[in-house]
């Protein structure tokens, strides 16, 4: 018996719409788990955030979290899985469009991520990897609930360890690995590709998932647009500064001349 017909004939009846529970009632924290492994699970998360700008939606319809709870059965409202960073399209940047998310609950959003990412850890890499199984008195695994629940599209694990990027697409209700011929995946979709850049962040030079236009550039960050407009201010700057000193020679050639033919460039017409 497949996992969504067992849960279709064990779930208790849905509950009527006006009493389920909102953002407001479901906690943002679990006290009973213990904190950020370490500081490239901050880091990293943020990078997508910031270069997460898919061109097929404004951005007041993109929305982007990290270490967020995702409540995902209306039936079990306190079952909720907390990825790394995820992504979705086609929702308000704010709930409702007035306010900062604590959660992001399914059944009020009505869409679900279009990516996730998990960041391998030593702690959790059995189940990012879809390697543990669900007890009878378990909630589902993450690898059942982004395959057959939520039905993500793509499903992104990355190794800071290994270096290893591996991303799973949703096929026939089914997650399959992609054989990467390079460490970036195109999702046509939403027009944005990810991949393994090498480069600085934070002050950090390491390798770094990050998201590419359609023509392979990287998207930029706010620091690094500033950088780049810096840049042109300066060039532009040094080209007038060339121009002017070059304008100036000029004008002494043409005064030299002048003085050649016995003509003071400095009198009067």
């Amino acid at each position: 018996m497949s996992f969504a017909r067992y849960v279709e004939q064990t779930d208790p009846p849905r509950p009527p719409r006006e009493t389920l529970p909102t953002m407001y009632d479901l906690p943002s924290e679990n006290p009973e788990e213990p904190g950020l492994p370490d500081e490239f699970h901050d880091f990293q998360p943020e990078l997508l955030r910031i270069t997460f700008q898919p061109p097929t939606h404004l951005p007041e319809q993109v929305f982007s979290a990290s270490d967020m709870n995702l409540y995902y059965n209306v039936r079990y409202p306190n079952w909720y899985k907390r990825p790394d960073w995820f992504g979705a399209v086609g929702v308000p940047k704010l709930y409702e469009g007035r306010d900062l998310r604590l959660s992001y609950v399914i059944w009020q959003e009505g869409v679900s991520p279009f990516v996730v990412v998990e960041l391998l850890s030593p702690g959790t890499e059995e189940e990012d990897l879809g390697r543990t199984k669900r007890r009878n008195d378990q909630p589902p695994t993450k690898w059942q609930v982004y395959e057959q629940i939520l039905r993500i599209p793509y499903y992104v694990i990355f190794s800071r360890y290994t270096e290893r990027l591996q991303v799973f697409i949703l096929q026939a209700g089914h997650y399959q690995e992609l054989n990467l011929s390079e460490s970036k995946v195109w999702m046509p979709d939403i027009a944005l590709g990810l991949g393994l850049w090498q480069g600085e962040y934070a002050g950090i030079h390491r390798l770094w998932l990050r998201w590419y236009d359609a023509k392979g550039n990287w998207i930029s960050t706010e620091a690094e647009q500033e950088r780049q407009r810096a840049e042109q201010e300066r060039q532009r700057a040094e080209q007038e500064r060339q121009r002017a000193e070059q304008e100036r020679q000029r004008a002494e050639r043409l005064a030299e001349r002048l003085k050649a033919l016995g003509i003071n460039p400095d009198d009067d017409l």
